[in-house]
């Protein structure tokens, strides 16, 4: 099974999970700008952050056989605080590197009007870099704030198929499918949607004869409690359900590459599959991925 996981947040995961990760099959990942889980006071933060996606965390994950690749954007949580406003100028500056896939996650958290103008702001970006936008779906009132969504997408410009509504669910998966936008499903062990439930979303798609296209299933893993090995869990579900191995190359291999592929960005390479692991003594900026030595 080869994954890639288009949508985990490894600056909070430690090198166990990048090697338990690679074990799996993990061999690809899309990390979007997070939240630090506490508020950033000024720009810097952010600039320092970016910076850290482009580099030292591709590297990290790089010494895992993993190819990493980012997302960028002012993320709705923080898109109300005004101390943050600034970094919609800076966004430019991340948005032309090389590895930067898609402008995300944007979008609504708490459905305030300061999140609209940064997900407006944000989506005309998208347009700008002709990069896909990741889109991110509030956790309450969920259904209004997708319908919103879908809306300030169709205004934008932005072409249906070069952008993900993320964090679906039963109830709002068929309107962003009528859009003809892409369909993102995180997978949780307690909350959002789990292995099983993205199983019946599957095989319902399946038998309505809308096949497996613009599915993306992630493990968004970050700083809280969650599980960096959803999608290859997801994987094994598919199976043990009757699905084939295409099937499972095709939801987590296949359509991760055709959605982030249109940004023209991908880090793959002929050895993006292999099992080799990079030589963990190699630096980035002085630093290795090594603590201490072996006497």
């Amino acid at each position: 099974m080869r994954i890639f996981d288009p949508h985990i947040h490894m600056t909070s995961r430690t090198t166990d999970d990048y090697e338990a990760m690679h074990a799996a099959g993990v061999r690809a990942l899309v990390e979007p700008a997070f939240w630090l889980g506490q508020p950033r006071t000024n720009v810097g933060s952010f600039t320092d952050y970016f910076d850290a996606l482009v580099g030292w965390e591709r590297f990290r994950a790089a010494q895992f056989g993993i190819a990493h690749h980012c997302t960028i954007a002012l993320n709705p949580k923080e898109a109300n605080d005004p101390r943050c406003a600034e970094v919609l100028d800076v966004l430019p500056r991340y948005l032309a590197k090389d590895g930067v896939v898609a402008v995300g996650e944007v979008g609504f958290d708490s459905m305030t009007a300061a999140e609209e103008k940064a997900f407006v702001r944000q989506l005309e970006l998208a347009v700008e870099f002709e990069l896909p936008a990741m889109v991110h779906t509030p956790h309450r009132d969920k259904e209004q704030g997708t319908r919103r969504t879908l809306e300030l997408v169709a205004d934008s410009g932005l072409t249906p198929g070069m952008v993900v509504v993320d964090h679906l669910n039963e109830v709002t998966v068929d309107q962003v499918d009528e859009a003809g936008c892409w369909m993102g499903f995180s997978i949780y062990p307690d909350t959002k949607m789990d292995e099983h439930r993205m199983v019946a979303i599957l095989r319902r798609r399946v038998e309505l004869g809308r096949g497996l296209g613009r599915v993306l299933v992630n493990s968004a893993a970050d700083w809280g409690r969650s599980d960096p090995l959803k999608t290859a869990r997801t994987g094994a579900a598919m199976l043990e359900a009757g699905f084939t191995d295409d099937d499972v190359d095709r939801v987590l291999w296949r359509n991760p590459i055709e959605f982030f592929g249109q940004s023209g960005r991908l880090l793959l390479d002929d050895d993006a599959t292999s099992d080799a692991i990079t030589d963990a003594t190699a630096t980035f900026e002085g630093n290795s991925v090594l603590r201490g030595s072996r006497d």
